[in-house]
């Protein structure tokens, strides 16, 4: 771990519960989740130790780190956890903690895509594939890395085939539930809805 140890805050794992629970403080550090991590090559800090310094209040170190971004969200830690500790539950909370505490993303192309799944599935209740992608690739940046490489003319020929296939829909298709699942991501906004980023006094 190459980030500085800070003072405590053990307001942390409360706070992190309080929008669970995900059962970190069962955590005995068998380390099964680490080992069984598809991902663990792209962190910085193994799944393990995610949760050991969420006990130990290291709240900066956690919001900065790049694990929690490139989880995978595969389950595979929750799935292998003889306690059941939810995981990769855990690390989706913390990605909204470090949005809500202003946190720059250690990782922040995996952050816009972050966004931009959660904002496309909050126009129309499910995702939308045909507007992820460019709506993707503005946010990330990622368009001018296409173009300046030549990729764009592979991808418009691949759009072009996925169309004729009629895998690619022009016309988005709705659920019944929509406005549901609009509040439900619309709490992300809220400030009171997230444990607060604030230091505990001294």
């Amino acid at each position: 771990m190459s980030q500085p140890i800070s003072d405590p805050d053990y307001r942390l794992l409360e706070q992190i519960e309080a929008q669970g629970p995900f059962h970190a403080g069962a955590c005995f550090q068998c380390r099964k989740c680490t080992s069984g991590c598809p991902v663990t090559f792209a962190m910085d800090l193994y799944p393990d130790e995610v949760i050991r310094m969420v006990i130990l209040g290291q709240r900066e170190m956690v919001l900065a780190c790049q694990t929690i971004w490139v989880c995978a969200a595969c389950e595979t830690c929750t799935a292998r956890c003889p306690n059941d500790i939810k995981i990769a539950e855990m690390m989706d909370c913390l990605k909204e903690m470090a949005i809500q505490a202003g946190v720059p993303a250690a990782q922040p192309r995996i952050a816009a895509l972050h966004e931009t799944f959660l904002n496309n599935i909050k126009k129309r209740g499910r995702l939308y594939e045909t507007t992820l992608v460019p709506a993707y690739l503005l946010k990330s940046g990622g368009l001018l890395d296409k173009w300046n490489s030549g990729v764009w003319r592979y991808d418009l020929k691949l759009g072009r085939q996925m169309l004729s296939k009629g895998r690619l829909p022009l016309k988005p298709k709705s659920i019944n539930g929509r406005e549901e699942v609009r509040k439900i991501l619309s709490r992300r906004k809220n400030n009171s809805d997230l444990p607060s980023p604030e230091k505990p006094e001294k």
